[in-house]
């Protein structure tokens, strides 16, 4: 079987793959496809516009698997886009024993997990997007209206973890999301402060795992080598 992951220098999403599938233990070849200084990725690499046509976006995930009938490239491949039915994949290709789960065990607490994960991307993170192009003006209204709400957002995570120690009790999914989509915020001017400090040492608690240093620290000297600003935090 050959695995390979399809990501970008700053791809938030397939960032999130990529600790994934090293959190688990997962083997798979990384291939960073080309990236302009516009925040776009050009060309299109051929293989991710096989398998995302309509958005030609990463994350891409390639598995090539001898004698076992998969998706969309063939008798013998799986080849999906978007971070969380990647995830799905990992979590149902590869359960692996407790410790590795990245979704909770019981139905409840992982349709929690999921539906927190899903707010990182959806609720919190356009929050994050609106920033983008307001770099210039951070105190135009629309700026504070942005901060405002990840500010909203980060005290529920705060509420969260009044009574655990990750954002669905076990580490998971869910936590990979939000930290990934909280260190582009962090960039854009939209960073925790002391207000929330359960949530700051949560901050610190993921982002010393391993798996998540292999991909941030990456991310974080491409942004350096690049004349780009590295959130205070993660400057090493």
């Amino acid at each position: 079987m050959t695995t390979t992951l399809y990501s970008g220098p700053l791809s938030m999403f397939g960032a999130k793959v990529e600790i994934a599938a090293r959190e688990k233990g997962v083997p798979f070849d990384l291939v960073m496809v080309p990236f302009t200084t516009d925040d776009a990725y050009e060309p299109k690499h051929p293989e991710v516009l096989r398998v995302n046509p309509v958005k030609q976006q990463v994350p891409v995930w390639v598995d090539t698997i001898g004698g076992v009938h998969g998706g969309h490239g063939g008798p013998d491949e799986v080849a999906l886009f978007d971070s969380t039915q990647i995830l799905e994949y990992l979590e149902d290709r590869y359960p692996g024993p407790a410790h590795l789960a990245l979704w909770p065990r019981g139905i409840a607490e992982r349709a929690c997990a999921r539906q927190l994960e899903q707010k990182s991307d959806e609720v919190f993170f356009p929050h994050v997007i609106k920033l983008f192009g307001l770099q210039h003006d951070m105190k135009s209204a629309a700026a504070v209206a942005a901060c405002a709400g990840c500010a909203r957002f980060y005290d529920e995570m705060e509420g969260l973890l009044a009574t655990r120690e990750h954002l669905a009790g076990p580490y998971s999914f869910a936590d990979i999301a939000f930290y990934m989509a909280y260190v582009f915020a962090d960039r854009k001017g939209a960073g925790m402060t002391d207000a929330t400090p359960r949530l700051l040492a949560w901050r610190t608690r993921v982002g010393e795992r391993p798996a998540v240093r292999a991909v941030v620290d990456p991310m974080m000297r491409f942004l350096a080598s690049q004349g780009r600003g590295v959130p205070a935090f993660l400057r090493r």
